[in-house]
């Protein structure tokens, strides 16, 4: 995904090398150029696929497990979940480090880019296999478990790439990345 920012910035500014935009300049505007609330679909998309993907990690990893293991609803829900943050949130700083961060800094990156985004995610996607009939029995053998995690983080995606949008283009959410990929 770093690579995929990297492309995206160089495009960027290579868009706007005619407009007189510096690269200091451009940086510092969060992206103020894609639209009326600062922030293009395409890079709000961006940001909720690449925090859909620690998500699901996560949350396919604690659905399996508390599964397998014949926990009960909760527990697997609460695996779930926490693994959704852990996984969300470690594939941000593994980003944020690599751009020569500390630690204790890249921690406070990931929390203020990807809270709002996956408790969105996981609020839409463990919502709609609570909701779904007989979703929260199945068993990994039953093609139910599996459509109904996919349908469920497609669903997350949809919900979550709008306020992905709004939080970009105030300078928050996923923006506060952008600050450290260069």
């Amino acid at each position: 995904m770093d690579h995929e920012h990297a492309i995206h910035e160089h495009t960027e500014h290579a868009e706007h090398a005619d407009t007189g935009h510096t690269h200091t300049a451009h940086a510092h505007t969060a992206h103020e150029a894609h639209g009326g609330t600062g922030a293009s679909w395409a890079m709000a998309a961006q940001a909720t696929l690449h925090c859909l993907t620690g998500c699901a990690v996560g949350e396919v990893l604690g659905m399996v497990v508390g599964t397998a293991f014949g926990w009960g609803n909760l527990p697997t829900t609460l695996l779930a979940i926490v693994l959704a943050f852990f996984f969300g949130y470690t594939l941000t700083m593994r980003g944020v480090l690599r751009a020569g961060v500390d630690f204790r800094t890249a921690l406070r990156v990931a929390l203020a880019a990807d809270t709002v985004s996956i408790a969105v995610m996981e609020l839409i996607d463990n919502g709609t296999i609570l909701v779904w009939p007989a979703a929260m029995d199945a068993q990994l053998d039953d093609a139910l478990f599996w459509i109904s995690l996919a349908v469920s983080l497609v669903l997350a995606f949809i919900v979550t790439t709008p306020v992905n949008k709004w939080t970009i283009g105030r300078g928050k959410g996923h923006a506060v990345v952008h600050r450290y990929h260069h």
